[in-house]
């Protein structure tokens, strides 16, 4: 059954591409999960997304870069798609140039623009640029599911 519902590599590409939110699961520090939605984007095919450098999830990736995130889709069991990465996380800290990049790659995502490049960024940078840093999650193993596959 799971290779039968099993989305390929492309389908993935495009539920990636096609959503903007991603649940995002790191291991807390009293061994629960600790779950949160991101925003994100594609760079260079990895997930990438901004928080803040002291933020819970960043300390946890820091102790433990283990990382699973979840994209999903759909309102009636027929309907559900989704794509679950278990990976490891690459954190960038003290880069704001890349933070300022990854921020402005983001609205320009939930904006419908095209994606800007280093030349594109303001100067000054932006406060939050300083404040953040990047998560990229480097995958290791996806699972992936379209209930649509089994009607029909």
């Amino acid at each position: 059954m799971r290779e039968r519902i099993r989305i390929d590599d492309d389908g993935v590409r495009r539920l990636l591409e096609s959503s903007g939110t991603v649940q995002v699961a790191s291991n807390g520090p009293h061994g629960w999960p600790h779950l949160v939605p991101m925003w994100f984007v594609l760079d260079e095919g990895l997930i990438t997304f901004t928080t803040y450098a002291t933020s819970q999830k960043v300390k946890n990736l820091q102790r433990d870069p283990r990382i699973a995130v979840l994209v999903e889709s759909g309102d009636v069991y027929g309907q559900l798609r989704g794509v679950m990465i278990e990976g490891e996380a690459e954190l960038i800290i003290g880069d704001p140039r890349q933070t300022a990049l990854a921020m402005a790659t983001s609205a320009a995502r939930r904006a419908g623009q095209p994606p800007p490049t280093f030349n594109d960024l303001p100067d000054p940078l932006p406060g939050a640029a300083h404040k953040r840093c990047v998560v990229r999650i480097h995958p290791l193993r996806y699972r992936s599911w379209d209930h649509s596959k089994l009607t029909g």
